[in-house]
């Protein structure tokens, strides 16, 4: 082989991001080492792996999809040599590719991956957030290793290793009448203006709860952003479903938001660990699977406030 696994990266780096310029951003190398190491390889297989568009990037051609899907599998197979040789060493050392459900993403991540690179100093982690449709792609792409995410939607070629569960509550802002409510019905919520999260599975996810109990929502503001829901929930521009707790109880610009839990028997969302079931997990996957269970749970979150658990009545006995 005439051509090197360091130019096989700047490859794929740039068959990724469809760009010269970002892919030498991922790289941290200049952009002519990115285009003379395509060149490279071109001349080498005889081949155009790329169709260059002016001003606009690169998009594969057929043989440069065909050598991207090779080549991630041959580089995975390269690392595999390191794992093999930390089982000896008793080191665990290379780069894991973790993709986060971007509503967990700035709660969980930090502390996580900190402790994890903290336990595994020899070891990196390239991470990409993204929506639940987005993450299970990536995994089928072989662009994530590993998912931390929902259980939504998971097929039978994904693995979902749960780690804790997250029930609905709904979000008010600080002068809402309902907001200082130990509970709230989705029949109290109904005709009041909402504040949909709108991304790709949780939609669906949120409307089902009402749609189970043949109820339709006002939803009068949408986003894809989960700061910019809580945010236009804090200015009082409506009410939002949501299972995700931060710790914080302001939004971005400073303004309460309150926490209610929905009565009655709302299905939860569980966070955990997927996985692609046809590819072989790695020592470096499993290490960070273990890492992950011993340091979520029912009753520990990183970054997250505890569950709300409405108290119950007591009746007072009288003699």
């Amino acid at each position: 082989m005439k051509f090197s696994f360091r130019q096989l990266t700047y490859f794929i780096a740039a068959g990724e991001t469809g760009s010269i310029t970002l892919a030498s951003k991922r790289a941290n190398i200049s952009q002519p080492a990115i285009s003379t190491a395509i060149s490279h390889i071109e001349r080498e297989l005889e081949v155009q792996l790329f169709l260059r568009h002016h001003a606009q990037g690169l998009s594969l051609t057929p043989a440069g999809r065909a050598l991207l899907r090779d080549a991630k599998q041959l580089l995975k197979q390269a690392e595999g040599l390191y794992s093999a040789a930390a089982d000896i060493s008793h080191h665990m050392r290379g780069e894991l590719s973790v993709g986060w459900f971007s509503t967990l993403a700035p709660i969980v991540m930090p502390e996580l991956v900190g402790s994890f690179l903290k336990a595994y100093p020899e070891t990196k982690i390239r991470s990409s957030e993204s929506h639940q449709e987005g993450l299970l792609n990536s995994l089928r792409r072989a662009e994530s290793e590993v998912a931390i995410t929902y259980d939504l939607q998971i097929s039978d070629d994904v693995v979902f290793l749960p780690l804790a569960t997250l029930p609905p509550y709904a979000l008010f802002g600080a002068s809402h009448p309902l907001a200082r409510e130990r509970t709230v019905k989705l029949s109290q919520l109904v005709s009041l203006p909402m504040v949909l999260l709108d991304m790709p599975m949780s939609r669906e996810y949120f409307l089902a709860l009402f749609i189970r109990e043949r109820l339709e929502p006002n939803i009068v503001w949408s986003s894809a952003q989960f700061d910019v829901v809580r945010t236009m929930v804090a200015n009082g521009l409506g009410y939002t479903l949501a299972n995700v707790r931060p710790r914080a109880d302001v939004a971005l610009d400073g303004r309460r938001v309150h926490r209610v839990p929905l009565a009655g028997d709302s299905p939860p969302l569980r966070i955990g660990i997927a996985t692609l079931k046809e590819l072989k997990k790695t020592r470096l996957v499993d290490a960070f699977e273990r890492h992950c269970q011993e340091l979520i749970s029912e009753t520990y979150i990183p970054g997250m406030a505890a569950a709300t658990v409405p108290r119950r009545r007591t009746r007072t006995l009288r003699r």
